[in-house]
């Protein structure tokens, strides 16, 4: 635990509110986050995280993606917003966000959705099956 805490990794720095963001965890091919970013899979379900301070929107994420893993929905919507009402602090959720999903087990890919369904404001997530 205190390693995970004290380990450093370039992708816990913050992002910018119109930074694309895109994962893969080892094992998965760039074909398929290629795929996810032109939105060749099907959304099942999503979360709309806007408003929440980072504990509720930390709660509400693992919750809605256990319910997803339960159900089999295996790409679903993940809407952080772009940050534009945090001030100066930057987009704090998308930032947040994108630590939550790199280290959560379920998440093989993510990246930003397509301009139509949130552009950088929104995430496709790849659930493990």
């Amino acid at each position: 635990m205190l390693a995970d805490l004290l380990a450093f990794d370039a992708h816990d720095l913050d992002v910018e509110s119109g930074d694309e963001l895109g994962y893969r965890r080892d094992g998965i091919s760039e074909s398929v986050l290629r795929r996810l970013r032109r939105g060749q899979y099907a959304i099942r379900d999503e979360i709309d995280l806007h408003g929440m301070t980072q504990d509720e929107a930390r709660a509400a994420l693992g919750a809605f993606l256990a319910e997803a893993m339960l159900h089999d929905r295996r790409c679903v919507r993940v809407i952080h917003g772009k940050g534009r009402g945090s001030g100066h602090r930057g987009p704090v959720l998308k930032s947040a966000v994108n630590r939550w999903l790199r280290r959560h087990a379920a998440v093989a890919a993510f990246c930003s959705a397509r301009r139509n369904d949130g552009g950088t404001g929104a995430l496709y997530v790849l659930l493990s099956r």
